[in-house]
């Protein structure tokens, strides 16, 4: 569970698998797009890409909403 509050590990993923392939532009930038202009044509490898490098955004999101709820409370 340690390893799912670890702030600097998950930027760490997010910069990394978030965000590969780099080049022409992220590769879940490109899936969002795709997602965003009605998703057509995306199969199961697809979905699977948006899930694969979406996550490490998502445990961003959640490890940052924990963060300031915590300071808020404390």
């Amino acid at each position: 569970m340690k390893l799912l509050n670890d702030f600097r590990l998950i930027v760490l993923l997010c910069l990394t698998l978030g965000l590969a392939p780099f080049f022409p532009e992220p590769h879940i930038w490109g899936k969002l797009q795709w997602i965003a202009g009605g998703a057509k044509g995306m199969k199961l490898m697809d979905w699977f890409d948006v899930l694969l490098h979406g996550f490490p955004w998502v445990l961003l999101i959640r490890v940052i909403i924990v963060k300031l709820t915590t300071r808020s409370n404390a």
